[in-house]
């Protein structure tokens, strides 16, 4: 049973964890097939900046592009 998942991010994208854990909430359940909606709000629009170049943690730009070709729907 497929089911739909809504995430709310507003905060910035190397600030706190809370980024690493939508990305990671995302994944997961889009790997089990259900549907992700993720709404990113106030500094949480910021995990969605090109050319971010983050060094030693996972780059937030990147993951969400590669999750959003895996199906996530994204409203800023």
């Amino acid at each position: 049973m497929s089911k739909t998942f809504t995430l709310f991010l507003s905060t910035p994208p190397y600030m706190y964890e809370n980024t690493l854990t939508a990305i990671k909430i995302a994944e997961s359940a889009l790997k089990k097939g259900h549907r992700v909606n993720l709404i990113a709000s106030g500094d949480g629009v910021y995990c969605f900046l090109k050319g971010q170049k983050a060094k030693g943690i996972i780059n937030a730009e990147e993951k969400f592009s590669e999750l959003i070709q895996k199906g996530l729907i994204v409203d800023l």
